[in-house]
């Protein structure tokens, strides 16, 4: 009795389902998915029974195909003798076998990376939208609060400004620059900001409101295309969203709201 071929073919028949999930879904992690084995398990067998039916049904309609489950469930049999009877009949379709595994392969890989775009450009995922339960990415929540992806098309920020303070030899300074990219590490925490036109003061000379005038200049610029800013060397961090808006002829920076 072969005990093996079973297990195969129910990783081959599952593999689509688990290839459209992690192509579907944006998350921040690299080195391992930390979702619950359940929710993943049910995720990947959920779209890989979809994604067979829809197959299967695409294979009857445009190939003359159909499914022939007398054919394919002893292979899930413990008797080496149902198995051989299985495989020999697959065998003799293998060309058509192997179209529909390949293509289903393929298009597993390739139609939710689009999905995710399509959702991502149309803003289906942000909190107003009444689908975003089911299409919000959950494990990037970076990518919300550090692109402005959290906002409506027409209120979509044109920049992020990020402020952070830094100690440096002791001495607490203030960074300021426009949000050009950011990395997280292999656990989805943040790791660095590339900035760009940063400027920077000593905390230390901070002041009240009621002393600034127009000609007070308390940060000065760093010389620099690109400022890499580490997050653990952050003390704390601001984020400020920054809408263009034109007044007649000039141009007004306002905050984007949130």
């Amino acid at each position: 009795m072969n005990f093996a071929l079973p297990a195969i073919v129910v990783f081959v028949i599952l593999l689509p389902g688990f290839v459209a999930r992690s192509r579907f879904k944006r998350v921040e992690r690299t080195a391992i998915d930390h979702s619950p084995f359940g929710n993943v398990v049910t995720e990947g067998v959920l779209l890989a029974a979809f994604l067979h039916l829809i197959w299967i049904w695409g294979m009857a309609f445009l190939c003359d195909r159909a499914l022939a489950p007398e054919k394919v469930l002893p292979l899930f049999t413990a008797s080496s003798e149902a198995q051989k009877i299985a495989v020999a009949a697959i065998s003799a379709q293998f060309g058509d076998v192997s179209k529909y595994f390949l293509s289903l392969l393929i298009s597993s890989f390739l139609i939710p990376g689009l999905i995710r775009d399509v959702v991502s450009r149309c803003r289906l995922d942000i909190h107003e939208n009444p689908l975003s339960r089911m299409l919000r990415f959950n494990g990037a929540p970076w990518y919300y609060l550090l692109s402005g992806a959290d906002f409506s098309k027409s209120n979509e920020p044109d920049m992020v400004s990020v402020s952070a303070i830094v100690d440096v030899a002791g001495e607490a300074f203030l960074y300021v620059g426009i949000l050009e990219d950011y990395f997280v590490d292999q656990e989805g925490g943040l790791d660095r900001f590339i900035l760009s036109e940063v400027s920077r003061r000593p905390i230390a000379k901070d002041k009240i409101p009621e002393q600034l005038d127009d000609k007070d200049q308390r940060f000065y610029p760093i010389d620099g295309d690109y400022f890499v800013l580490r997050y653990s060397e952050a003390i704390t961090m601001n984020v400020q969203y920054i809408k263009l808006e034109e007044q007649g002829k000039g141009a007004s920076v306002d905050p984007a709201q949130s």
